[in-house]
């Protein structure tokens, strides 16, 4: 089954909503959810993927999980992202339901400056994706992996990649290893990982630094370093994203990218030598 585009709409109007044409601004603009399609996983459940569009060209925004950003029924708190980059993001979490889910709808809610959106997300035969191999050029996601020797993630997001421990304001190094099929990049022979990583806050109670969002990838061992600061203690998620050269940023073909999600524990300070 092809896949389709991701349906970025409201579910109802109210007098408040923003409209799909309102003119782009840089802030103060709403978040809309946007339901990219499902696919069966191999023990017979569905993944619900999804994504969102922050209308703002420069504005971040934070939304925690509660009534101002829910899913329903049997949420609220789904593991959707609470901290919304500016733009389309694409594949950003999925939602597990199990095989008998039928026609049965979840609905993702999000208010922001007082904009409301709700979207529908259920397996609507029309959305069905491919996102681990693009049906035209047999195109597959790139392959991360978070220890030279670990587990590799690919595609979109399922379960935490890995779950690291920090202190506040201490630089914490964020190191991965990517490579790609080289299926749309000929030149390249496989595994020298024609990609692009970004680095971005998925969840946390405080703004994360980056020390280089978009770090290099070494094109002979495919490792990307950078590291990450976090200015207040508590429970983060990170997310990074490989892009190969069919497109930075996602596609709304749904391939060919991965997102992996790392939570970071982080205490008040590092212990005293």
């Amino acid at each position: 089954m092809l896949a389709v585009f991701g349906c970025v709409a409201l579910c109802s109007a109210p007098s408040n909503a923003q409209l799909p044409l309102e003119p782009l601004k840089d802030s103060g603009q709403g978040v809309t959810p946007a339901y990219e399609g499902w696919f069966k996983n191999g023990d017979g459940t569905f993944s619900l993927l999804v994504g969102y569009f922050n209308r703002n060209f420069k504005e971040t925004i934070d939304i925690p999980v509660g009534p101002d950003n829910r899913i329903d029924p049997g949420g609220p708190d789904q593991g959707q992202p609470t901290h919304f980059l500016p733009r389309r993001q694409w594949g950003v979490f999925t939602i597990s339901v199990p095989a008998d889910f039928g026609d049965r709808k979840l609905t993702w809610t999000l208010v922001a400056h007082g904009k409301p959106t709700t979207i529908p997300i259920g397996l609507n035969p029309l959305y069905g994706v491919e996102p681990f191999r693009e049906a035209g050029q047999g195109n597959t996601p790139p392959v991360l992996k978070f220890d030279r020797n670990g587990k590799s993630f690919q595609g979109p997001p399922r379960s935490l990649a890995a779950t690291l421990n920090a202190f506040v304001s201490e630089p914490l190094p964020l190191t991965l290893w990517a490579t790609d099929d080289a299926v749309v990049d000929p030149d390249r022979k496989p595994g020298e990982a024609p990609v692009t990583i970004f680095w971005s806050q998925y969840r946390g109670p405080a703004a994360v630094m980056f020390s280089n969002p978009k770090p290099p990838v070494d094109k002979t061992d495919g490792r990307a370093s950078t590291t990450a600061t976090f200015p207040a203690a508590g429970d983060y998620i990170l997310r990074a994203q490989a892009n190969d050269v069919s497109g930075e940023g996602g596609s709304g073909f749904q391939c060919c990218w991965t997102n992996a999600h790392v939570k970071v524990v982080v205490k008040p300070a590092a212990p005293s030598r």
